[in-house]
């Protein structure tokens, strides 16, 4: 992501908080915590230019409404505090996809959004040299086969940073770093899953966070904000002691197999994860910088979801 982008995507982070906390206020007593995060926040909201920001208030406000009729705990009346806050990187890199988390302690309740500029991207994560994927995304070490078939493609990478060599020098990269290294991952990623049944479902986690949230995209040209929900664990959609959900949000359930793994097709740079219950990713290889460096980036999107999984476009005034 580019700094513009991670700027803009910081921004419109600070605006959902400010538009969140202030029609709670209309209800309840709500509190924002000032941490790092926030700060970041509101100094990116100060970068961007006025008319950015006149986009990015409209945005947030036109999802407020369908937030609370899908979750009332919200604006209960009640005299216990409610906290809303920006989640740090560090919290975001502990399997925690939520940007903004609302809670109330007493009631031990807490719901979190995952807040998009212009983007449905799920992940950015990386093959590297001594990044061992299978440990981080699914619990099982990288075995030595992997390691033995990625060896000789950082090698070569290697040698061509040290020649000072920027991506576009780099000759065949497809042939020559993409399709081993995506192969490698193809190979290794089944052969996981068939010791360990839980493979399907730890990386949906992985790839989603282990926390329900709703994801809230701000899509500027055609001036909506759409809401999807990720009900995987039943946490949210909760009533409060007198009012029920006026939108009701199902349970979407994890994955349980692979029914398929495999480059897609006339393809060098992307493999496609089908999985049961709906779930469908992919997994496009790329360099993420541009010198030549031994790491490469995914781009990872969802290209089918559950039908559990409800997206509401929200229509800016």
């Amino acid at each position: 992501m580019s700094e513009q982008s991670n700027n803009q995507g910081r921004a419109y982070e600070y605006i959902c908080l400010i538009t969140l906390s202030e029609n709670i206020h209309r209800f309840r007593e709500v509190v924002i915590e000032q941490n790092s995060a926030y700060f970041a926040a509101r100094h990116a909201w100060d970068s961007v230019s006025p008319e950015l920001r006149s986009i990015l208030a409209e945005s947030a406000n036109a999802a407020v409404t369908t937030i609370f009729d899908m979750e009332p705990m919200i604006i209960e009346r009640s005299e216990d505090i409610l906290s809303i806050r920006i989640q740090t990187d560090k919290e975001g890199k502990e399997g925690d996809v939520r940007d903004i988390v609302i809670s109330r302690k007493d009631v031990q309740w807490e719901i979190g959004l995952s807040i998009k500029h212009n983007h449905f991207a799920v992940k950015h994560s990386r093959l590297a040299k001594k990044l061992d994927f299978g440990a981080k995304w699914y619990g099982i070490p990288c075995s030595n086969d992997y390691w033995k078939n990625v060896a000789p493609v950082f090698e070569l990478l290697e040698k061509e940073k040290l020649l000072g060599h920027a991506w576009h020098d780099l000759h065949d990269k497809d042939t020559r770093v993409y399709v081993p290294l995506l192969n490698a991952f193809v190979a290794e990623v089944k052969r996981c899953n068939s010791s360990d049944p839980a493979v399907p479902r730890k990386m949906v986690e992985y790839l989603l966070g282990e926390f329900d949230f709703y994801k809230v995209i701000s899509i500027d040209t055609k001036r909506l904000t759409q809401i999807q929900t990720y009900n995987m664990h039943g946490q949210l959609n909760r009533a409060s002691r007198s009012v029920r959900p006026k939108i009701a949000v199902p349970v979407a359930f994890l994955p349980t197999r692979i029914v398929s793994l495999d480059h897609k097709p006339n393809s060098t740079n992307t493999v496609e994860l089908y999985l049961d219950g709906g779930w469908q990713f992919s997994f496009r290889i790329h360099n993420a910088a541009t010198m030549v460096e031994p790491s490469l980036k995914f781009d990872i999107q969802i290209t089918g979801m559950p039908t559990a999984i409800i997206a509401i476009n929200c229509k800016w005034n």
